[in-house]
């Protein structure tokens, strides 16, 4: 509203000005008044609750913008040495980092960005294992820290850098069950392999094992892990040793990316989010029919085939939903080269990691894969100097050239080179071959533009995620105190879960069991335990270990079922074997020796079988003892326990046991688990995350439940858990209803075939029907999330409305019945939406009718009883927009009239009062549900606008008073 000048503001300043000064608190309160406003305009622009965005997300951005700058001021201060050193992951032999050892070399003078210890490399001890874990991941961390204060005192010449200490990246590769896939074999908890954890179902029990994991892991000093496996084992082998196994979580895309996804989350709680976890291994090996270390294989696959399948689990783990502790740090690029990759499927690209091409295509097509590069996601190598990787050379007939291996390597999106054993026919020491590439890196970055901009891209990711890990780089917050590991080695309760709730009865069912042998074994029982053994070493000079124990088993089934126990069985009566013993007297033929005695005496004979391999296919020994030495198990009850994946026996070999169970990993406690499924105490929990052919199959078991009574309800707020999942009930009234409603439902959880809910993607059939009417059916298809589905129906006509769901051969569900009306009778409308809720069809026992209920919500479509929704950002913006356009166009307009200064105090109170009203509605105060409910873009117009004007009539209000009250003829002169 303008308004223009009074007479005696125009002719006579001095007036007002005396009259102000006859009144001493006049001019202090108007200028209070005036800061009020001012403060009041600031609070309402900077507090607008227009969306309430993710704490959580603004955090992570500000995290991220914070450890860019800072990485960046890093960067600048570093030398050509240290950039490329960063890129650099080595290997070496042994225990030893002092200042004569080569690993000291590559940290002091290449200033490398970590290392990885192995155990094929002598880098642990059998003694003391982990307080000399702590001793030498110190020492490293030490050595890095000396050397950027050496070179600080004495920088190279002719480079004008700062040396920086840089925290080394320190990494293993601990993927659980021990032998052969754990480094450390020793100190640690006993942690399962991701398949057991597969067979559980249970995410919950994966967060558990991965903080387990992650806690022991950081008080040893480790920084960097090398896993989880995030392969979707779509190729099982019965011949073992060609597939990756137990080091999968199981065969289904989705499975794999939940239990992954709360395995890396416990990584990263355990440790305090102090390690970098490396999913394995992009973009999926699992139909690879070699092993990664050994070959590269070849996979016949397109990029939209990776997508909807192998890079499913991936990509659950990265992209701007997944939380922060959800988010992997890294990637661990495959060497397997992909058939079809390119379309054509005659073209077959490099090995993945050292294609140039391959990745940035992923990344281009792939919103999660780009959003969690762009976000500093780390690329990380395999193993450059693999037996795979100069097999590959082998094939195609070039030289194995470390540095050209190590440069494509960067080149196809690597940022961490992976090097292990990287000698050569003319340096056979891997230090001097990997000091040459080192050099011939730094020397390259100095005369190759394009290559330092590739190096800086890497490097800046490096130092991102070191600080993400350390905050600063100071020694006292990298060394570790060997005070931790007081509670290392203790943490058993997790994978005694694992083995009760992963143990799974593969054949027969249970019912079928209790009919063939209804009784464990008891006093009069023989017992033979025949066990596969395998010998391991932590170190070539340590003492060799026996995995699993000839009479592991036994000394369990003792212990707890003979004389020092409950008594069911007789000492005497149980002997244990290795299968070496038992392959000895199959190649020798029939005869008379003492396992043929035993075994032709025996009641029971109890196999406990571990995952074979090139050296020793175990499986073949019992297929052969099954083929062949029928008379030695005939009438008797056989059983295998297989702490191994499941799938090496076919049918035929299988219906020839009493029972195959699936123990899947063979840590103690799986062992303790299988005495209690021989002995009956414990029921089978578990069901296999991989098919079993013959026996199992994965895609039938993850079906819905064709038994089940599919769970159904409207989607009201009101709903409850219980609700949710559903009642007994097959039929629910609900109504009444009015023509133009919408009616929102959802189904309770959908069960598969195992008793777990179903992928998420099932496709759910809901199926309306009029009551009636012929051809009245509306078929509508949804997918489920999280085992649940929902949607909504608009009411078209009035009558009886069903609404019920199938999906796929779970035919059956409860049936919502709905009373739709045109409209309620005059007078008895309720001046609000009733509260809705299911009323069993009536029974034997009468069910009183539901009567509707008045609540605060107002009368309308179903769709409305759901809470109105929060102003966006956009809502926001346009409020703005309205009281900043009222507000400089009053205040103009005023100006014009001659009134510069009630056109400013016009201007403020039109903004103050419109953001004002947007805040009330936005904070959804009494009175604004209507609004809300309908077009909230309407009625943030209507209220702004509303708002400004009454800004606009107070500052009239104001003027009127202040001329009222200020004399001087000013309210004879208003204009």
């Amino acid at each position: 509203m303008p308004f223009s000048r009074t007479s005696s503001e125009r002719g006579n300043p001095e007036p007002g000005r005396n009259a102000l000064a006859s009144s001493p608190h006049k001019e202090p309160l108007q200028t209070l008044l005036q800061r009020l406003t001012l403060i009041l305009l600031l609070v309402l622009l900077c507090l607008q609750p227009f969306s309430q965005p993710s704490t959580a997300y603004a955090d992570r951005l500000q995290q991220e913008s914070s450890l860019d700058q800072q990485a960046r001021d890093l960067l600048a201060r570093m030398t050509p040495r240290e950039r490329v050193g960063q890129l650099f992951l080595v290997t070496f032999d042994g225990t030893d980092a002092g200042s004569e050892s080569q690993i000291y070399d590559l940290i002091n003078n290449y200033h490398i960005g970590g290392v990885v210890l192995l155990a094929e490399n002598n880098n642990f001890t059998w003694d003391a294992t982990l307080e000399n874990v702590v001793a030498l991941t110190n020492q490293l961390q030490t050595d890095e820290w000396e050397a950027a204060q050496r070179n600080r005192a004495d920088p190279a010449p002719n480079e004008n850098y700062t040396p920086q200490f840089i925290p080394l990246f320190i990494g293993i590769s601990q993927e659980g069950d021990g032998f052969p896939n754990d480094q450390i074999l020793n100190g640690l908890s006993p942690l399962p392999n991701q398949m057991a954890l597969g067979a559980t179902w249970n995410p919950a029990l994966a967060r558990q094992v991965g903080s387990v994991l992650g806690q022991e892991l950081s008080a040893l000093g480790f920084n960097l892990l090398l896993g989880p496996s995030l392969d979707v084992l779509e190729a099982t082998h019965t011949e073992g040793s060609r597939d990756l196994g137990t080091r999968t979580f199981g065969s289904n895309p989705y499975w794999v990316g939940q239990l992954g996804r709360e395995y890396i989350t416990g990584i990263h709680q355990g440790s305090d989010n102090r390690i970098a976890v490396v999913a394995k291994h992009f973009p999926g090996a699992g139909a690879s029919d070699r092993l990664p270390e050994e070959e590269v294989a070849t996979i016949r696959k397109s990029q939209s085939q990776l997508r909807d399948f192998d890079l499913v689990p991936f990509l659950s783990v990265m992209g701007e939903d997944v939380p922060p502790e959800s988010t992997v740090d890294a990637l661990l690029t495959s060497h397997t080269r992909y058939q079809g990759f390119q379309g054509s499927i005659r073209d077959v690209t490099r090995p993945f990691s050292l294609d140039p091409s391959a990745f940035a295509k992923l990344v281009e097509q792939l919103p999660q894969l780009a959003h969690w590069r762009s976000n500093s996601g780390v690329v990380v190598s395999d193993n450059l100097g693999s037996r795979a990787v100069r097999r590959y050379y082998e094939l195609i007939r070039q030289e194995f050239d470390p540095e050209r291996i190590a440069r494509n390597a960067l080149y196809a999106g690597s940022d961490l080179l992976y090097i292990d054993d990287f000698s050569t026919t003319l340096e056979s020491s891997s230090y001097a071959a990997a000091a040459r590439t080192l050099d011939q890196f730094a020397l390259k970055y100095r005369e190759d533009p394009l290559f330092s901009e590739r190096v800086d891209e890497a490097v800046l990711r490096i130092l991102k995620l070191k600080l993400k890990l350390y905050g600063e780089f100071a020694l006292e917050q990298v060394l570790v105190s060997p005070e931790n590991l007081a509670e290392v080695g203790k943490n058993a309760q997790a994978t005694v879960d694992v083995a009760r709730q992963s143990a799974t009865l593969i054949s027969p069912t249970l019912t079928e069991l209790n009919e063939t042998v209804p009784d464990p074994p008891d006093l009069y029982d023989r017992i033979v335990f025949i066990t596969d053994t395998r010998r391991a070493q932590q170190c070539s000079g340590c003492p060799v270990q026996q995995v699993i124990d000839a009479r592991a088993l036994e000394e369990v089934v003792l212990r707890r079922y003979g004389p020092q126990g409950s008594g069911q069985i007789g000492a005497n009566n149980v002997v244990s074997y290795t299968l070496e013993e038992l392959q000895a007297i199959l190649e020798a033929g029939r005869g008379d020796s003492q396992m043929e005695r035993d075994l032709g005496r025996a009641h029971w004979i109890v196999f406990s079988m571990q995952n074979p391999s090139a050296a020793y296919p175990s499986y073949d020994i019992l297929k052969n003892f099954l083929t062949n030495r029928p008379d030695l198990f005939q009438q008797k009850r056989v059983v295998v326990f297989a702490f191994s994946a499941p799938y090496y026996l076919d049918a035929t070999n299988i219906s020839k046991l009493t029972a195959y169970y699936g123990l899947y990993s063979k840590a103690p406690q799986f062992i303790d688990m299988a005495a209690y499924l021989l002995f009956r105490e414990i029921p089978a929990e578990g069901a296999p995350p991989v098919s079993v052919t013959g026996v199992y199959n994965l895609n039938e078991a993850i079906q819905p439940d064709p038994d089940q009574l599919i769970p159904l309800t409207l989607d009201l707020p009101t709903s409850t858990e219980s609700e949710a999942v559903g009642t007994a009930e097959p039929v629910l009234n609900y109504g009444p209803f009015r023509v133009g409603d919408i009616v929102p439902v959802r189904t309770g959880v959908i069960l598969d075939n195992n008793g777990n809910p179903v992928p998420d993607g099932t496709p759910v059939d809901f199926i309306l029907s009029m009551a009636g009417e012929v051809n009245s059916q509306v078929r509508q298809t949804e997918y489920t999330v999280g085992g649940v589905t929902r949607t909504t129906f608009q009411v078209t006509s009035t009558g009886s409305m069903n609404i019920r769901v199938e999906s796929g051969p779970a035919r059956q569900s409860q049936v919502l019945n709905l009373e739709i009306i045109a409209e309620f009778p005059a007078g008895s409308e309720p001046s609000a939406t009733p509260t809705l809720e299911p009323t069993p069809l009536p029974t034997e026992t009468p069910t009183p009718t539901v009567t509707p209920e008045p609540t605060e919500t107002p009368t309308g479509a179903i769709g409305e009883v759901a809470p109105p929704r929060q102003p966006r950002f956009s809502d926001w913006f346009i409020a703005i927009l309205i009281t900043a356009t009222v507000a400089w166009s009053t205040y103009r307009l005023s100006a014009m009239l001659g009134n510069v200064r009630w056109g400013v105090r016009a201007g403020f109170l039109a903004l103050i009062g419109g953001l004002a009203a947007y805040s009330y509605l936005a904070l959804q105060m009494p009175g604004t549900e209507n609004l809300l409910n309908g077009s909230v873009a309407r009625g943030v117009i209507l209220v702004t606008l509303t708002g400004t004007a009454i800004g606009l009539a107070s500052t009239w209000l104001w003027r009127t008073i202040w001329i009222t009250t200020n004399g001087n003829g000013e309210g004879k002169s208003r204009s």
